[in-house]
């Protein structure tokens, strides 16, 4: 089913400003001057941060990636303590399903930009021509950011929120009971 980019984005919105503030925290965090944010809007992109530009790889590394490790974060924080009583005690509150849906959004906009793959896939480019060897590394990963943009098509980034969201901590409990 494909469902208009702006659609999904109202619909998770939370996720979409969670991911903003991200890369907003992680400019703060490396002291990288913020130029302009938008956490949400309805428009292509439905969020934004501009900040100056860094010839720092890891400064560059950290903006670009933060809402993944930020989001994820998140979404398994705000989804475990509602999963776990679901699971050992069929509770089924409705107010669980709007904790879940938070979580979900949350996990399901974890992923970088395609034009945060492209920042940093160019920051990598210019530390490996410098030597770094990190940067080196790290171009397994710019591809692998763009494969998940791709694959967004076909609902990827929402079943990698149900992934982290949901089945982890189902998979975690039942762990735990056995």
């Amino acid at each position: 089913m494909i469902i208009p980019g702006f659609l999904i984005a109202i619909a998770t919105f939370p996720g979409v400003i969670v991911h903003e503030a991200a890369h907003f925290w992680m400019c703060r965090l490396r002291r990288i001057a913020v130029l302009d944010v938008c956490y949400f809007r309805i428009g292509d992109p439905c969020g934004y941060v501009i900040h100056e530009q860094t010839d720092d790889f890891t400064s560059s590394f950290l903006i670009a990636t933060g809402p993944f490790f930020v989001n994820s974060l998140l979404c398994i924080l705000i989804c475990f303590p509602v999963v776990a009583p679901m699971r050992l005690f069929r509770s089924t509150e409705p107010w669980t399903y709007v904790i879940l849906y938070l979580g979900i959004s949350i996990g399901m906009h974890a992923f970088p930009s395609t034009a945060d793959a492209k920042g940093l896939w160019n920051s990598c480019r210019l530390a490996t021509s410098r030597g770094n060897i990190w940067a080196m590394i790290s171009y397994p990963l710019v591809v692998l950011i763009f494969v998940a943009n791709i694959l967004s098509i076909v609902w990827f980034d929402y079943l990698y929120g149900l992934a982290i969201g949901l089945w982890l901590p189902d998979a975690l409990m039942t762990k735990l009971i056995e």
